[in-house]
């Protein structure tokens, strides 16, 4: 937790001392950033904290949406170093597949830092939760709810890093309960109408499902529905910290909890990152991990990105 806090003030020293370089400096500093996706709240809490942050440096800010199409980031990614970006911020819609435009940007003489998941390539710093604690955390509580006892299914998404990782933890803690059996998993895709469809089946093929891991709020939200109109009583947890599963829990619905991730301090650190980097830092670390927090019925009252 010590070195965690330590990288942590390192970017909020070296962003302090790099806005005052920018507000010197004769050049525009010109940011680019490629999400994902950009219909979620989380990814709309980074970008509003990427604003606040590119306008308190002054700087030029070029945003895109991949929507989860991988081409279309590599092209986004193209038109950006077109226009001249120092910074590339990139939130991979696919960790492999978006390694040619990582190639591309650093050949272009761009700072590259991967925010949320990582990247292949040679990505400068990668600033992003820590996403198999996430995983771990939520099943072990889930697991505890039910008494360690029953079938549990997990709500699988999209194979980027931390999805994977997410699940990782998540069959980590399953394994510590020797009366818990993982029943099924399926891809809800972290979307919300996909997840409903694909939660509504895992219900009706088990009856004596007890709980369902969901690796995001998104895909949480549409398992919620189907768990509702069953009315079975099937506990439900997940990963994000996203404001309408907060309020579902703080409401006691059967969604009992998530594990909140800090979108707006990801990019924010992300960006100290490739601040201090772009102006001569020597010792920038090629990883950042931020911690993540169980939100539960306790504390779900007043908690927000």
């Amino acid at each position: 937790m010590k070195s965690i806090l330590k990288t942590f003030s390192v970017a909020a020293l070296a962003f302090t001392a790099s806005a005052a370089v920018s507000m010197a400096a004769d050049g525009k500093l010109k940011i680019g950033m490629t999400f994902q996706e950009m219909n979620n709240p989380y990814f709309v809490s980074m970008h509003e904290a990427l604003k606040d942050a590119a306008a308190m440096l002054g700087a030029e800010l070029v945003i895109t949406d991949a929507g989860h199409d991988v081409a279309k980031q590599i092209s986004d990614v193209e038109d950006m170093l077109q226009q001249d970006i120092d910074i590339l911020l990139l939130n991979p819609t696919d960790s492999a597949g978006i390694e040619s435009a990582v190639v591309m940007a650093k050949e272009a003489g761009a700072i590259v830092v991967a925010v949320d998941a990582n990247a292949n390539g040679p990505v400068d710093t990668f600033v992003g939760s820590k996403n198999r604690d996430a995983g771990y955390m939520s099943c072990k509580y889930m697991g505890e709810a039910i008494g360690g006892d029953g079938e549990v299914a997990i709500l699988d998404g999209i194979p980027v890093i931390p999805i994977l990782q997410r699940v990782e933890g998540c069959k980590a803690a399953l394994a510590e309960f020797p009366n818990i059996t993982l029943v099924d998993t399926q891809n809800g895709r972290q979307d919300r109408s996909v997840a409903l469809g694909v939660v509504e089946n895992m219900i009706q093929s088990h009856p004596k499902l007890e709980a369902i891991f969901s690796v995001n709020d998104g895909g949480a939200m549409g398992a919620l529905a189907a768990i509702q109109g069953s009315g079975k009583d099937i506990k439900l947890t997940s990963v994000d910290g996203a404001p309408e599963a907060v309020e579902a829990i703080a409401k006691g619905t059967p969604f009992i909890e998530t594990t909140a991730q800090f979108p707006r301090d990801q990019v924010r650190v992300g960006l100290g990152m490739a601040l201090a980097q772009l102006w001569g830092a020597r010792v920038v670390p090629s990883e950042v991990p931020i911690d993540v927090k169980v939100i539960d019925a306790k504390n779900a009252e007043g908690f927000a990105w």
